[in-house]
């Protein structure tokens, strides 16, 4: 669930039967290059979620901390949101094709480091990498389908990118697993990062011969970057990711606490200098229209919503599984599989459902992730196991999600303007990918921050973290259901 998100439908040219700057038959001939740009896409999402299932066996091998683990997952993060829209800026300006290989070749060669790290301070480091790759090369997914592909075509090829994003969410946790649990050559975690090499190898030769080459063309027509705006997002964003991660295990020192109300401070500054940017009539990172737009507000909170929860119940479920209850990394992959699975489904089907349940269906969701997040830390109390309401739970958690994410992504770009159709998607993916980083940051420092409280670690102790954290993750979906019954402004 960790990618750029489809432009409004009202953006392409009505009444054309072209992508624009292609040329006769967009749609013909086109099947290897949608496989490329949609295997690149599957990568990127693959590896939000395979490094949750490694990253116990990562804590142990490189004797990380606590903090440390939580940087491993949310680092590749940090980066990807930051610079996702410039990301979309420099596709724009320099080529769709030049971008997505130079990102994918970045994306590659941190993964080959990554699996080589020797510690975690290396290992969170080129995990960052990997999340500068990601945001290169993601944005011209959508830029490249837009392009290439019309009509029906590009409504197959449109479903096919949902697909994607629903099955790389459930193969990360599965593939994570068996990857770890294989242990080939003894690479044990290292495996699930060496893996993108030859496959981002595959696709390197494939995009260098399946890209189209007229994408570069563009250079030099997009609009300019926003460098001040970059540096002031990006600044907020770090003084509010690190407190986040670090406070806990350094017990919230005076430094926290000030950077927290430094990062405050420099998203303040940072809608001011965009919105004063705009009136010079120059290119902000969000233009600031944007964020008036009817519903857009209501959209960003609960895509933010939608994603912290997630992100943060994935990342503690895993803590407890592998090191409360013990069991393997494969045992643990296959374990998530079921909640992404019916995330997928439900994402990919609600346009179909009834039409008396459409207006109930977000704050429907929301409930039904709260009751899900509660069922599982109930079902895994006083350090149980596996049972029958702990998948009803899982059920209910993906189900809920799906319900409250879809919709609210769908709803908010079909009410955009085709000349705000980027910009407003492109908010709304580096919200997905804050409320990740939120949720990790989060949820993961209650969670240890609990477990340390209740004495040595094991079934016991993780259980009584995973029922407090569960209680939190409840309260944060009983927030989204609430928005989600505030109707919009016309």
């Amino acid at each position: 669930m960790t990618t750029t998100l489809p432009e409004s439908p009202q953006s392409p040219t009505p009444g054309s039967s072209k992508a624009p700057g292609t040329d006769n038959g967009p749609s013909t001939g086109r099947g290897l290059l949608l496989a490329v740009v949609l295997a690149v896409q599957f990568m990127a999402v693959l590896d939000v979620f395979i490094v949750n299932v490694a990253a116990p066996t990562i804590r142990i091998e490189l004797d990380a901390s606590g903090a440390a683990l939580q940087l491993v997952v949310a680092g590749y993060t940090i980066t990807y949101a930051v610079l996702l829209i410039t990301g979309a800026r420099l596709g724009g300006r320099f080529g769709h094709r030049r971008l997505m290989l130079g990102g994918l070749a970045v994306f590659t060669a941190a993964s080959l480091a990554c699996g080589l790290a020797q510690s975690g301070g290396e290992l969170i480091a080129f995990r960052m990498v990997q999340g500068v790759g990601s945001a290169l090369m993601i944005p011209q997914v959508l830029s490249l389908i837009q392009r290439h592909f019309a009509g029906q075509a590009r409504v197959r090829a449109l479903g096919a990118y949902s697909a994607v994003l629903a099955v790389g969410a459930a193969a990360g946790q599965v593939l994570g697993g068996v990857l770890v649990a294989a242990d080939l050559f003894g690479t044990g975690w290292r495996l699930v990062f060496l893996v993108n090499v030859p496959v981002g190898l595959v696709l390197l030769a494939l995009g260098r011969r399946e890209l189209p080459r007229a994408e570069a063309r563009g250079q030099g027509r997009g609009r300019p970057l926003d460098l001040p705006g970059l540096v002031l997002l990006g600044g907020a964003v770090s003084l509010c990711a690190v407190p986040l991660v670090l406070g806990q295990e350094e017990d919230w020192p005076l430094w926290s606490w000030l950077c927290l109300a430094a990062s405050a401070v420099l998203f303040a500054l940072f809608r001011g200098y965009e919105a004063a940017l705009a009136r010079r009539g120059g290119a902000p990172l969000i233009a600031p229209r944007v964020l008036a737009l009817p519903g857009i507000g209501l959209a960003v909170f609960r895509v933010l919503a939608v994603m912290a929860v997630n992100a943060g119940y994935l990342f503690t479920l895993t803590l407890h599984v592998q090191t409360g209850l013990g069991y393997s990394a494969l045992r643990a992959g296959l374990t998530f599989a079921p909640i992404a699975v019916v995330f997928g489904v439900v994402g990919l089907t609600w346009r179909r459902w009834p039409e008396g349940c459409q207006r109930a269906m977000i704050p429907g969701g929301f409930a039904l992730a709260a009751a899900g997040s509660l069922g599982t830390g109930l079902a895994l109390r006083d350090g149980a196991g596996a049972g029958f309401w702990l998948y009803v739970s899982f059920a209910a958690v993906g189900a809920g999600l799906a319900l409250g994410f879809s919709p609210t992504l769908t709803r908010a770009l079909a009410a955009v303007r085709p000349e705000d159709a980027a910009d407003a998607s492109g908010l709304l993916a580096t919200v997905t990918q804050l409320g990740q980083l939120v949720g990790v940051a989060a949820f993961g420092t209650l969670f240890l921050n609990r477990v340390e409280a209740s004495g040595p670690l094991g079934a016991y102790s993780s259980s009584d973290a995973l029922l407090v954290c569960a209680y939190a993750l409840a309260g944060a979906a009983v927030l989204g259901a609430v928005s989600g019954l505030v109707r919009r402004r016309r």
